[in-house]
């Protein structure tokens, strides 16, 4: 199957491991010409350097934190010099912090806020005009299973992802006239660092960890990135072409709800 993204800008943020360098891996795979940004510099030029030598793509990597107004700024001003403009943003950054109610400050609920919602503001704030004049767009941003249901020990995460789904519907319903997609990409357990970072404390082998975090999941498993970056690139696609406002799972059957 095309997935027609030949050519395509894609610009994928905290894209020097886990899922978002999977992201860039698979749109590279495709013909897209891949921006990549990454707050920690060394990790994000290995990061580029695999996605240009496994698939030949044209690759910009800018050493940027998404949660600061300046380096997004600076990130979209590279990619614009560069390639014109993006045509498929995927917005992607790390997770609020863990804790219970009592064990949370404001500015960790600020931090919060600022990470997984205005983050994803201001990226879409700049790169919409664009792909309005294009007529062609997709803007995509990796969540949590905790928009479709809450997480313990997760309460920013529960609080704060929402309404960045919230915000994601509203825009759908604005911009599909204009050929623009809006849609949220909920991952559960997906084998990431992020995920193993309670292996040390566990106490058990890497395997049994492994299998452990799969034990409730109805495919018996834990996702890979790849599997992962496979949804986010076809959503990204002219295959899906009429799915927009959309919050999609990809957990395995990890969540129950119906909606």
């Amino acid at each position: 199957m095309d997935l027609g993204l030949r050519g395509k800008v894609a610009l994928v943020t905290a894209a020097s491991k886990g899922m978002g360098r999977a992201c860039a891996l698979a749109f590279g795979a495709e013909g897209a010409k891949v921006a990549m940004c990454a707050r920690t510099e060394a990790d994000l030029k290995t990061a580029a350097d695999e996605v240009r030598s496994a698939t030949r793509a044209d690759v910009v990597a800018v050493a940027a934190d998404v949660t600061k107004k300046a380096d997004v700024d600076r990130l979209l001003q590279r990619v614009t010099a560069e390639w014109g403009g993006v045509d498929i943003l995927v917005a992607n950054a790390g997770g609020p912090a863990r804790g219970f109610f009592e064990e949370l400050s404001d500015e960790q609920w600020q931090q919060a806020f600022e990470l997984s919602l205005l983050s994803v503001v201001r990226l879409v704030r700049g790169v919409l005009p664009g792909m309005q004049a294009k007529k062609w767009g997709r803007v995509l941003t990796i969540q949590s299973v905790s928009v479709k249901q809450p997480l313990p020990d997760l309460l920013l995460s529960n609080a704060v992802r929402p309404g960045t789904n919230g915000f994601m519907k509203t825009l759908a319903a604005r911009y599909g006239a204009d050929n623009i997609t809006f849609n949220t990409v909920c991952p559960g357990r997906i084998l990431t660092d992020r995920l193993m970072g309670g292996l040390k404390s566990s106490g058990l082998p890497r395997e049994a960890y492994v299998a452990q975090l799969g034990a409730d999941i109805p495919m018996g498993r834990v996702g890979t990135p790849e599997e992962f970056a496979n949804v986010i690139v076809f959503l990204a696609s002219e295959r899906a072409s009429y799915v927009t406002g959309t919050a999609i799972q990809v957990d395995g059957g990890l969540v129950r709800g119906l909606l």
